[in-house]
């Protein structure tokens, strides 16, 4: 249970400490006084939504802490799971900054506002004034028969047949879709194989054409070059090449030249000629060894034209030749598939089948608990609005065959009569404010036994109400608080006076700021606010043998 709760900076709540009894506590205040700050702390500190506007005016943070002790042992199997260690307290803290952002501690350690709100779940359940909007949905009416019901565990087997079911009917489906479109998806799928197999490319083959491509192009153009200049040193050309020229000028510079003159200068002229003859001879020689045929112009042109391919496949496809051999795989397991597929639908469909008549089976099942945990649920109900001042109640649960859902097969909703002689309607159609407030008061302290949540909070839960059904409200509040700890707001006389512990939210301000302060009453103090909210005077000698008398009733003092 929620035994302390200490708030700083929380909006006009400077700093606040409030300890807790085991049984009713009563919060009362005059309006605005910050009653809904309050809850809205407890809120953030079991994971909620925070946001800045909840910081107090010029400070950097807020900070709400609350202390539980005895909780239950699902809260203790969290904790463990989560790496949380337990010695008899926890502790619970969140600090909400000026900026909006947040942090969230368990017993000290940092943790995420989820993993705080995942743990808390099972600590308090809050019901707020607004919360009777929820018995306005058939959904959570069909949530409160099952949790009253405990149906959890079944329909959590039931849902994982329904959704193997859904799955193998989506399968079913895109299988039959595939059929019809098979003969032609088979001329497709035929086709893109053999046009890609008729290439016949490897892995990698890409990457190594290109490569050779890339060194054959550039062996080409040195061979180019080496050629043309041997051709041009010693090509077959005999009038054109330079040896043979060269030949010839010596040949008719030698006709001229006599042998014994070597100091003339037409001989010396013949004998640099000569070195250069034989310079270009050798020249010629040293170029013929570089004359390779190792890359062939047909085999040049054999990449070349491999390549051409490469590119045109991976054009056509769209993807790289190693990617499309992969894909190639896959064409041919679906070419397989779709030549099975008659086997394979037939397998799915018997398989639909025998799901479809399992969820069936489970849906009747659960149909038939829900039925009888309905018959049970309102009688309770009933008998608890019957006290709760609402003599002439009918109440029962309309169910409807539905289709078949992840939820079963049952269309529910709660009816509601309140007057003698009116057939019972849709909650949102019949009930007013205060009678809703009594019926999910009915709700709640029904399903107490359900759950294992120590701490309930209401906050206004006397909305509409006055008079014989306050009164009965505020025993309906202390009974409950008999099994787990009660937190109730509340602007009633009646219920005030049943608390075990009364604390006061007040309001003050001075000349800069407003403030606002929790505090429990003694019973002199109980006395005076009783007394204030009976009549808006505290002082007033009536009202407070009014109040006295209320407490003494109440609470036997």
């Amino acid at each position: 249970m929620l035994k302390e709760l200490s708030i700083e900076n929380l909006a006009v709540i400077e700093k606040a400490a409030i300890s807790f009894c085991s049984r009713l506590n009563v919060f009362s205040g005059e309006t605005g006084a910050g009653k809904s700050i309050l809850i809205g702390g407890i809120n953030a500190v079991l994971g909620g939504r925070t946001g800045r506007d909840i910081v107090r005016t010029g400070e950097s943070k807020a900070v709400v802490t609350a202390l539980f002790d005895d909780i239950p042992e699902s809260v203790k199997k969290k904790l463990g799971e989560n790496g949380y260690s337990y010695d008899g307290e926890l502790l619970l803290q969140r600090e909400i900054l000026s900026d909006g952002k947040s942090t969230a501690r368990i017993n000290g350690k940092i943790t995420t506002a989820a993993v705080l709100k995942e743990i808390a779940s099972e600590l308090i359940d809050i019901h707020g004034q607004h919360d009777t909007a929820i018995l306005m949905s058939t959904d959570n009416q069909r949530q409160i028969l099952d949790s009253y019901g405990g149906l959890e565990d079944i329909l959590t087997d039931y849902r994982a047949v329904f959704k193997e079911f859904s799955h193998i009917s989506k399968e079913v489906k895109a299988l039959q879709k595939k059929i019809e479109e098979r003969e032609d998806k088979i001329a497709e799928l035929i086709e893109k194989i053999e046009d890609v197999e008729g290439y016949k490319i490897k892995a990698g083959e890409e990457k190594e054409v290109s490569e050779r491509l890339e060194k054959a192009r550039g062996f080409e153009a040195f061979q180019r070059a080496v050629s043309e200049a041997y051709d041009s040193i010693c090509g077959y050309d005999e009038g054109n090449s330079a040896i043979s020229l060269l030949r010839n000028a010596v040949k008719e510079l030698s006709r001229i030249v006599r042998a014994d003159d070597e100091k003339d200068d037409m001989a010396q002229l013949l004998q640099r000629l000569n070195t250069i003859l034989i310079d270009a001879e050798d020249i010629g020689s040293e170029l013929a060894h570089f004359i390779s045929d190792e890359y062939s112009r047909e085999s040049l042109s054999e990449l070349e034209t491999r390549m051409s391919d490469l590119l045109l496949l991976k054009r056509r496809y769209r993807m790289d030749t190693d990617q499309l051999i992969d894909e190639v795989k896959a064409w041919k397991k679906e070419l397989e598939e779709l030549k099975g597929s008659d086997d394979i639908l037939e397998e799915l469909v018997e398989k639909r089948r025998k799901l479809a008549a399992e969820v069936k089976s489970r849906a009747g099942e659960i149909s038939d608990l829900r039925r009888k945990a309905a018959d049970r649920l309102v009688k309770e109900i009933t008998s608890e609005l019957i006290f709760l001042d609402m003599p002439n109640v009918q109440f029962v649960f309309d169910f409807q065959k539905d289709k078949i859902s992840v939820t079963g097969m049952d269309k529910i909703e709660m009816l509601i009569s309140v007057n003698k002689g009116e057939e019972p309607k849709p909650m949102n159609k019949i009930a007013s404010g205060g009678e809703l407030s009594r019926i999910m008061l009915a709700v709640k302290n029904v399903l107490a036994s359900a759950d294992n949540v120590p701490t309930m909070i209401f906050d206004e839960i006397d909305t509409g109400i006055s008079g014989r059904a306050a009164h009965k409200v505020g025993i309906k509040l202390s009974e409950i608080a008999e099994k787990r700890q009660v937190l109730c707001v509340t602007h009633l006389a009646q219920i005030a006076a049943m608390g075990d512990r009364h604390l006061l939210i007040e309001k003050r301000s001075d000349e800069k700021r407003t403030y606002t302060d929790v505090h429990a009453l003694d019973y002199e103090e109980r006395k005076h606010e009783i007394a204030r909210i009976i009549s808006g005077e505290s002082d007033n000698e009536i009202t407070l043998r009014s109040a006295e008398e209320l407490l003494k009733r109440d609470k036997n003092l």
